[in-house]
């Protein structure tokens, strides 16, 4: 409930606005305050007519020439490294549909995020090969056979036996090999009549390719303590899968490839990652750009209701203007096609004002004056 002094700033004030109002201030003083608060909040607002898309353009353009080609890597962990900097900034804008490093943040529900069997719980987001489950491929030559030894260890983390092993296998060899369990083991034995020593060393290495278990696409897990709780850092990103899980915090969990992001969770979900990356991006490499630039790119990049980089194919590709999408690049491609299907400029925006000379649609050139006679 709001207080009775606030309601007159409701519709005047953002919802935050008025929270911080309330929850800082004393009863008595709660009137005075917001009255100040919405004089320097409406002194904030940008002026009519100013250039906001190219103040944010030089406001992110200018302290991108400071950033760092650099990517960042975690202690001990070959595999796991993360991009950061200017090539990250790129990726963002551009919105590229493969990024080069792809990860997750996995936040865990409160009854497993203390620490408890963490490893184990890494393990099962892992995407597990054969190639981890076997100790070692013994091969029997005269009988061309095959017996692969498993990890006990491993096994029993990830809560397998051979029996799911084993069919996991014949699914994916079923035409070209037999499987046994013996004890603990699998024996494997070529199919067919022209079977060779050749063939079996074949079927090793594709053994090793079989998946088995964990969530494809996340080929690395980290469990990282961050202050007091466990979260699990992931190499790959298959957000969809991870949120069937049930130990994970599916409203805080989230990844940085912000297309998947757009497909499991909508537009307004991808706008707001558009927003969290490049503010990380910005704050890891020590510069300070406003909030409120970075929004204003992320509403342009999904305006559209899908997600489009600032490119010739993205949204430039979506101006109305001739001259405007000649401007940014291949300009003859754009003029030709215009002129064949006999497409009219309205001269309605910046840059083609610009090109022929005339006042632009900012500041004082958004007003048309008559002179009284």
């Amino acid at each position: 409930m709001v207080h009775a002094d606030l309601k007159p700033y409701v519709e005047k004030l953002p919802e935050s606005l008025i929270q911080e109002i309330e929850e800082s201030c004393p009863a008595s003083k709660i009137k005075k305050v917001a009255k100040l608060v919405l004089e320097e909040y409406e002194s904030s607002k940008i002026s009519s007519g100013e250039a906001v898309g190219l103040v944010s353009a030089e406001s992110i353009g200018e302290p991108g020439t400071q950033m760092t080609l650099n990517t960042f890597h975690f202690a001990g962990v070959a595999e796991m490294s993360v991009t950061k900097g200017l090539p990250r900034l790129i990726e963002i804008l551009d919105a590229r549909k493969n990024i080069s490093t792809p990860t997750m943040d996995i936040y865990l529900t409160n009854q497993y995020n203390k620490g408890k069997d963490i490893r184990a719980l890494a393990m099962q987001v892992k995407e597990t090969n054969m190639d981890a489950l076997v100790k070692e491929f013994t091969i029997n030559v005269v009988d061309l056979t095959m017996e692969l030894v498993l990890d006990k260890g491993v096994m029993s983390i990830l809560k397998l036996t051979p029996g799911k092993v084993q069919k996991n296998l014949e699914k994916a060899l079923t035409k070209v090999a037999l499987i046994k369990i013996i004890g603990d083991n699998l024996e494997i034995s070529l199919k067919g009549k022209d079977k060779d020593l050749n063939q079996l060393y074949k079927l090793k290495e594709k053994i090793k390719e079989i998946y088995v278990s964990g969530i494809k696409g996340i080929k690395q897990v980290l469990p990282v303590r961050r202050k007091d709780k466990y979260i699990i850092i992931t190499a790959g990103s298959n957000l969809k899968k991870v949120f069937e899980l049930d130990f994970v915090d599916c409203s805080r969990t989230t990844s940085n490839d912000i297309h998947e992001i757009k497909k499991v969770l909508g537009i307004e979900a991808a706008r707001q990652a558009v927003i969290d990356e490049l503010l990380q991006v910005v704050e890891t490499q020590g510069l300070n750009v406003d909030v409120r630039h970075l929004m204003l790119v992320a509403d342009t990049m999904c305006a559209s209701g899908d997600l489009k980089g600032i490119t010739r194919y993205g949204v430039v590709s979506d101006k109305s203007s001739v001259l405007a999408r000649a401007s940014f690049e291949t300009p003859i491609k754009h003029l030709v096609n215009a002129s064949i299907s006999g497409e009219i400029d309205y001269l309605n925006s910046v840059v083609e004002n610009v090109m022929l000379n005339q006042p632009v649609p900012l500041g004082t050139g958004m007003v048309k004056l008559i002179s009284k006679k």
